[in-house]
């Protein structure tokens, strides 16, 4: 009926949200080639804070009113999602994309909405001083790029047995896959191996084909993916069909869905990608999320996807945003905050081992914390592997290479501002 309103009038009625509740919209994608990564980290996102409604009563005794706006991981869709949330009073912007998260920066101080690019988006946002609106905990790009070469050395023997090796990188040809590149061509002359660059153009995500055919031709000694949505699966189809050694074929954190993985059968087994979060269903809170909401018909999610590694990765994005909320509201006293609270609350964030117990997600994800000069954290991450039905932990946690990442941020946090002149100098207080 409310559509054939709209039809008849022309107009539509924004659904009315309570004066007491907290505003959060979701950008997601359901549709289109990014839809298979892009499912089950909506679904992850928005069960564990209608989770928190259903259990809790929101937070800090707020509902928490969430919204998905579909953007087809569309850029311009997800700039008209910004505008949308920013009039309905959004707490935090959620990109889902590298491209949306380059457009929106530059509105995020004007607005005073915190952006949320949970590690994806502009390294050098990690920055706090200079981006005092924009958070990428984790950790940065330029951080798993690091974690991908110093994993690859260990396997070597050290950092100098990389010399005279060959490094692929297969990427989305987007400002996505083009994001780790300075630091991989700086890696690439400082400890001497040849870095061989394979772009994949988005609109040719599923036809990769010449991509690999040089892959084969140039042989490089291992294979690292920045790839999302139906790129992934593709890739590694394609791997498995000129026979690439899939034990040295590694994925940054969002190459690793159980689809991507399952589309190269039994001879996918071998391959790689780094991880931040666990994967499976055994910890109280998805429990409660099985009980309150899947199991009581008021999720989108299928039962047996609930603890996939994607799904937990919106869970995480999700922990992040209730706790922040949850610190905002500590900092200021009030119970429903506004996105200048909601940055207070980012810039003061701390989830350590026992506050992880207390959420019923004790093992779930590393301790990290967020700072008023660095909003990222540097966390620590983990390889894992495909066993060809599963993913398995293949790695202890360990840091990547902070000491190499955090000067070249610095130093990309400058060249944006002069690049974007005049950029605002902060103006911000740390708030403590």
């Amino acid at each position: 009926m409310g559509v054939a309103m709209a039809a008849l009038t022309g107009a539509w009625t924004a659904p009315a949200f309570a004066e007491d509740s907290i505003y959060i919209q979701m950008p997601t994608y359901r549709t289109g080639p990014y839809a298979g990564s892009g499912i089950p980290i909506a679904n992850g996102m928005v069960d564990y804070l209608n989770m928190l409604n259903e259990r809790d009563g929101g937070v800090g005794g707020v509902k928490l009113m969430v919204e998905e706006c579909e953007t087809g991981y569309d850029t311009q869709k997800g700039v008209e999602c910004y505008e949308a949330a920013k009039a309905k009073g959004t707490v935090v912007f959620n990109p889902w994309s590298t491209g949306i998260t380059l457009q929106v920066i530059p509105k995020a101080g004007v607005d005073k909405i915190p952006v949320l690019s949970m590690a994806y988006g502009l390294s050098a946002a990690a920055e706090g001083n200079t981006f005092p609106w924009v958070f990428n905990p984790p950790m940065t790009y330029w951080d798993g790029a690091s974690g991908v070469i110093k994993y690859i050395a260990d396997k070597e023997g050290g950092m100098d047995k990389l010399k005279g090796k060959k490094i692929g990188y297969i990427f989305l040809d987007a400002g996505y896959g083009r994001e780790p590149i300075p630091l991989l061509e700086k890696f690439a002359g400082e400890f001497g191996f040849t870095l061989m660059q394979y772009p994949v153009p988005p609109k040719e995500m599923q036809n990769q084909s010449s991509q690999w055919l040089n892959v084969r031709r140039d042989q490089p000694d291992y294979m690292v993916m920045w790839g999302w949505g139906a790129m992934n699966p593709t890739a590694i189809k394609e791997a498995t069909k000129i026979r690439y050694p899939m034990d040295k074929f590694i994925g940054v954190w969002w190459s690793g869905g159980e689809d991507d993985a399952r589309a190269g059968g039994a001879d996918a087994k071998g391959y790689k990608t780094l991880n931040f979060n666990a994967v499976g269903s055994e910890f109280q809170a998805l429990s409660d999320i099985k009980a309150k909401l899947i199991d009581a018909g008021k999720s989108q999610t299928d039962a047996g996807k609930l603890g996939e590694n994607l799904y937990n990765r919106g869970v995480v994005n999700s922990v992040i945003v209730a706790e922040a909320i949850r610190v905002a509201q500590e900092k200021t006293g009030k119970k429903v905050i506004t996105g200048e609270d909601m940055r207070v609350g980012l810039e003061n964030l701390k989830i350590d081992e026992a506050r992880l117990k207390e959420l019923g997600l004790e093992g779930f994800m590393a301790p990290m914390a967020i700072s008023c000069g660095d909003h990222s954290g540097h966390n620590m991450m983990y390889v894992q592997e495909w066993d060809g039905e599963k993913w398995v932990k293949a790695s202890e946690w360990f840091e990547p290479m902070t000491d190499v990442v955090k000067p070249m941020l610095a130093a990309a946090a400058d060249e944006y501002k002069t690049k974007n002149a005049p950029w605002p100098e902060r103006t911000e207080a740390c708030a403590n």
